[in-house]
């Protein structure tokens, strides 16, 4: 598979589904450099619309359980995305598979609310709690020049379908603690998006030295609370 293929294949398939995309902000997106995409996270075409607009190869990272149900499997695949590990190994294995395609100027995308907001519908301008995983990855990543881009994926228009009873998904990951909640998952159906990119972080020699001990959690929390305020910002910019 070329590296051009993901976005072909995203495109044909938001296309399919009648899914128009606009974008806003083009000039903030970095050039010649390892990039980091945060975005927020709504629906199962997030990952197609991310990989459609941004310029260079990006590998998301998806649910354990994608790379292991038949059918996702395949289309995880032809989209260039990496299944996360299971629970114990998840962690170090994240971080060597990110600095690897890092490493080989395939940019890595995250969205770091995780599962929550797919399972417990939120409003389109809504962001849940980020997790600083990325934050973490950015600041040991063994890389100089290092950026982190956030982008808001803004809803315009959109159908919401009540499909499968949550609990069903515990089947393809129990450790997953929001597959057990109780009512109906919902499935987000865009048809106008705006995708808005955000002021890039770029991260400093100075704070990757500065990584350690009690100084580690300050700085992923502060990366992490400016990517989620810009993400904010831009989704109230976009979905009004």
């Amino acid at each position: 598979m070329t590296l051009s293929n993901p976005r072909i294949v995203a495109q044909s398939l938001l296309s399919t589904m009648a899914v128009r995309v606009s974008t806003c902000y083009e000039n903030r997106i970095p050039q010649d450099v390892p990039v980091v995409v945060i975005s927020n996270h709504r629906s199962f075409l997030d990952a197609m619309i991310l990989i459609q607009t941004l310029p260079y190869p990006l590998r998301i990272a998806c649910h354990h359980y994608m790379g292991k149900t038949p059918g996702i499997r395949n289309l995880v695949e032809l989209l260039g995305c990496f299944p996360l590990a299971q629970p114990k190994q998840r962690k170090q294995q994240f971080f060597d598979q990110a600095s690897k395609f890092l490493k080989a100027r395939q940019w890595v995308g995250l969205f770091p609310e995780g599962a929550e907001p797919m399972v417990e519908l939120t409003k389109p301008h809504e962001v849940k709690k980020f997790h600083r995983g990325f934050a973490h990855l950015a600041l040991q990543a063994p890389l100089s020049n290092l950026v982190i881009l956030p982008v808001a994926i803004a809803s315009l228009s959109e159908t919401i379908y009540h499909t499968i009873p949550n609990r069903w998904l515990s089947w393809l990951d129990a450790s997953e603690p929001f597959f057990r909640r109780n009512g109906l998952h919902p499935l987000v159906m865009y048809h106008r998006t705006c995708v808005l990119f955000g002021r890039p972080y770029w991260i400093s020699r100075e704070q990757q030295q500065q990584y350690q001990g009690k100084k580690a959690k300050q700085l992923a929390t502060h990366i992490t609370q400016y990517c989620r305020e810009q993400i904010i910002e831009l989704l109230a910019q976009g979905c009004y």
